[in-house]
């Protein structure tokens, strides 16, 4: 066994995006602050409709996946192949982008609590021009893990704990995501296996909790992406109040990202034409 520890911690900076709807960007605040195959990761969360009301308005993507996870909130997507999800408490969404989607985000709600994370992952070139997707997740969908010291939410991936393996609510793709929300008891540890193969980061986002490996313990900073070494496995230790944070890995892809917002190709030439495409109708031809 293999402990991953701390290899960079990437604070969220606060920002806003979409029609003023503010956020907490760690991966993506800069083009070369990445995680092959994540290409950005926003936290959003508040209690005042000013910061969410505005939501985002129809907006184009090409290129990647995008995945949503509602902490708490509601929120509406629509997008032009006639889809229609509502995103509750627990609930995710993952929409691939493909060849090209116009979709909108917005709130279902005028007061109260919105809070969660949109994730991007990057698709390599040769899926970056596949039909556009959309998966809408219910929380009752999403598996729960007993494990020591906790939960753990498996939105994405495999986890093999005790000779049992365990499938998350999406498996599959190039890029073999895992992204799991971990709920710790107060003052408990879990071990959790990461194949060597992804790279990977903790999130903290409740709480206070520390990365245990060979090197000691080292806390995990609230709201910033904690980006793992190589290894097997993680060991994570909640504080005092308890914890919860996300882990979230991937193989990389290892080719060249050109990005001009909400387009991601493989060249500026690729860009080029993204943009022609959308000028022109194409898009979403």
């Amino acid at each position: 066994m293999s402990l991953r520890s701390i290899k960079q911690t990437i604070p969220a900076l606060e920002t806003s995006d979409g029609a003023g709807v503010r956020i907490k960007r760690s991966l993506g605040q800069h083009q070369n602050i990445r995680l092959d195959p994540f290409l950005m990761l926003d936290e959003f969360g508040s209690d005042q409709p000013r910061d969410y009301i505005a939501g985002f308005p129809s907006h184009p993507h090409r290129g990647f996946e995008t995945v949503t996870y509602m902490i708490e909130g509601h929120m509406l997507h629509e997008d032009h192949l006639g889809n229609r999800g509502n995103l509750k408490n627990g609930g995710v969404q993952w929409m691939t982008a493909g060849r090209g989607i116009v979709h909108s985000e917005m709130p279902r709600q005028e007061s109260g609590q919105m809070r969660g994370f949109q994730l991007w992952l990057n698709l390599p070139a040769a899926e970056k021009m596949k039909p556009a997707g959309y998966r809408d997740i219910q929380p009752e969908d999403i598996p729960a893990i007993t494990v020591d010291g906790g939960l753990v939410k498996l939105i994405a991936g495999t986890v093999t704990l005790e000779g049992q393996e365990h499938l998350g609510a999406v498996n599959g793709g190039s890029t073999r995501p895992l992204y799991a929300d971990i709920h710790l008891e107060p003052g408990k540890e879990t071990l959790l296996p990461v194949s060597p193969e992804l790279d990977g980061l903790l999130y903290l986002y409740a709480g206070e909790a520390s990365l245990v490996s060979d090197e000691g313990s080292r806390a995990l900073q609230a709201s910033a992406a904690s980006i793992l070494s190589p290894g097997d496995s993680i060991r994570v230790g909640a504080g005092e109040n308890g914890a919860r944070l996300l882990l979230i890995a991937g193989k990389p892809i290892g080719e060249p990202v050109v990005q001009y917002g909400p387009f991601v190709m493989n060249t500026r030439e690729e860009i080029e034409q993204t943009l022609r495409d959308y000028r022109d109708g194409r898009l979403t031809a």
